[in-house]
């Protein structure tokens, strides 16, 4: 049975609609936290929602653009007043623009720095003033294995490399506030986008996953609730002593 080491806590989990996400607020509300679920569109958090609630937690969804200032703004302000606080903050909101760098264009870097940097720096910057006024909380950013380097993504990786230094000053900056700032790095982890990367390279999902599998110690390719799991550890009690760290979770050194 799983604990509800989260119980009386409220969380925010931006790209909540589906994969990581959708992982992530489900295992949260598992775990008793109530969740609001952000994604571009409200209706898009349909489904992640339902899922929360016939399991019998409490979940809400709201739409919003992470890399807008109003947008981001409003979406903390909208979790604390219908769950009445906000203690746990998820950045894991993402897309790929992928492309060479001779291809890629300003829009496509944009846009991605944008997702992945400015809308953590937006939510977090908006969030931490509840989370200081009462000295308690959790922030888990999201990064990747690609921020140490992948071809065709100098958008993303440049993002994800830099969500760790912006997790790292944060830990620092809110630490003696009694807020914990870590981050995740997955690796190869079935979801829509990694469909999508896989579809550029010219190959289908699953003849992806069997391929990188054998790349892997531990022989086979992640799940988002592989990472829900080790975010529900961050957001928790059990974590209390650890911040400013980016755990890779990526089936083993390779």
């Amino acid at each position: 049975m799983t604990s509800k080491a989260l119980s009386g806590q409220a969380a925010l989990v931006t790209g909540g609609a589906r994969g990581i996400g959708a992982a992530t607020a489900i295992r949260l509300a598992a775990d008793g936290a109530a969740v609001a679920v952000l994604d571009l569109y409200a209706p898009d958090t349909d489904a992640t929602v339902a899922a929360i609630r016939q399991a019998g937690g409490t979940a809400i969804g709201l739409g919003g653009d992470v890399a807008d200032t109003d947008d981001a703004q409003a979406a903390v302000a909208a979790t604390v007043a219908q769950l009445g606080r906000i203690d746990i903050l998820v950045n894991n909101a993402g897309i790929t623009r992928d492309n060479l760098l001779y291809k890629m264009t300003d829009a496509d870097w944009d846009e991605v720095i944008g997702v992945h940097l400015r809308g953590p720096f937006l939510l977090c910057r908006a969030a931490q003033r509840h989370l200081v006024k009462q000295r308690h909380g959790k922030i888990v950013n999201v990064s990747s294995t690609s921020a140490l380097g992948n071809r065709g993504q100098a958008n993303y990786a440049a993002a994800k490399a830099g969500i760790q230094g912006f997790t790292r000053t944060l830990a620092i900056e809110l630490g003696p506030y009694g807020v914990n700032v870590n981050a995740v790095a997955p690796g190869f982890i079935a979801t829509a986008m990694t469909a999508a990367t896989a579809q550029r390279m010219g190959a289908d999902l699953e003849s992806a996953k069997a391929q990188v599998a054998q790349t892997l110690p531990l022989r086979r390719t992640g799940e988002p609730e592989d990472i829900a799991g080790v975010i529900a550890f961050l957001a928790g009690p059990d974590s209390s002593y650890l911040s400013g760290q980016t755990l890779y979770v990526d089936g083993g050194p390779h």
